[in-house]
This record gives C-alpha cells, sequence and structure tokens, in this order.
C-alpha cells in the first residue's frame, strides 16, 4: 500500500484509493496501514464520509435546514472521537498498552468512514453498525499487532458502555 503513506496531503485519489481497498481487502488495508501515516489522511478520509452522509441524510429527509445538517455532521465526526477516546481508554485500562492515539483513532476513522457511506439509508444501522466495530477490531489486529480476543474485549465493553450511555440519555432526557 506505498499510495498510502506516499504523501501526508489528503486528495480524493487517496480517498477513493483508501475506501476500495478498506472494502475490498480489510485485514491487507489495516496490515498494510503505515504507522507513520499521521491525521491528516484518516481525518480527511472521515470527514468527506462524514460530508456525504450528512448530504445524504438531508436528502433523504427531505430538509435543507443548515441547523439539522450541521448537527448530523458534528455528530458523525464527535461520535468517532468519543468512541475512539473510549476504546483507548478502556485499552489503557485492560491491557496496558502503549499504542498512541494517533494510531488508535486512524483505525476508527477509517472504519467509520467507510460505512458512513451506507449509514444514511434507513434501517442500514443494523448492517453498518456491526461492520463498523468488525472493521475496528479487524484494524486492532492487523494494524496494532492485538490479539482477537483482546480487540473482542475493548470493541464489545465499547459497545455495551456506548449503548448504556444512550440508554441512559433517553431514560433522563425522554423524547417528547
Amino acid at each position: 500500500m506505498s499510495k498510502m503513506g506516499a504523501c501526508d496531503k489528503f486528495n480524493f485519489g487517496f480517498y477513493f484509493h483508501a475506501l476500495t481497498r478498506a472494502v475490498r481487502e480489510p485485514r491487507r488495508f489495516f496490515s498494510d496501514l503505515p504507522p507513520d501515516i499521521g491525521l491528516k489522511q484518516p481525518l480527511g478520509f472521515l470527514l468527506v464520509s462524514c460530508l456525504f452522509f450528512t448530504i445524504a441524510s438531508m436528502a433523504r429527509n427531505m430538509t435543507s435546514n443548515p441547523v439539522v445538517g450541521c448537527i448530523l455532521f458534528i455528530n458523525a465526526v464527535g461520535m468517532v472521537f468519543i468512541s475512539a477516546g473510549l476504546g483507548y481508554m478502556l485499552m489503557v485500562i485492560f491491557m496496558r498498552k502503549k499504542v498512541p492515539f494517533s494510531l488508535f483513532f486512524n483505525i476508527y476513522a477509517f472504519s467509520s468512514g467507510v460505512t458512513l457511506l451506507a449509514s444514511w439509508v434507513p434501517f442500514f444501522v443494523w448492517l453498518t453498525e456491526p461492520w463498523k466495530w468488525w472493521l475496528i477490531g479487524t484494524g486492532m489486529v492487523w494494524s496494532l499487532g492485538f490479539k482477537r480476543s483482546q480487540a473482542l474485549l475493548i470493541v464489545g465493553l465499547s459497545v455495551i458502555l456506548i449503548v448504556l450511555f444512550f440508554w441512559s440519555a433517553i431514560v433522563i432526557f425522554p423524547p417528547k
């Protein structure tokens, strides 16, 4: 995957190359992910996918309200940071590993960026969420060298904690 680390700038050629590799051969994509890729390319990948998700979601709901668009975009980007931060904390607590947050975040950015392209379709969340978490676990194993059981622990606890958080938020702030 020489194209991945060849340039630290983000461009659409990189986006489509990374997207194709991550969808077709995720294990190889993550194993070839250079440790010095930095944050520009993964963050650019995530932002483009979030922008597509936002535009498609707004078109599906037939709204042109910019506030709705901002909320969708911020939520899409923010959840990646929140889930990566939570996963990183769980890794530190349970595994005592010393992995730079940037490498950890990159796995979440690429995994989420891939699945966001289909997440705007109604009811696809039942496919895209498990796929995203599988990609995250795959990235931990193939890019960071975690054992499958370690990746499963982090992914499983992350999902449980995120579900409990949203469940408690709904109990505290019920929808009207």
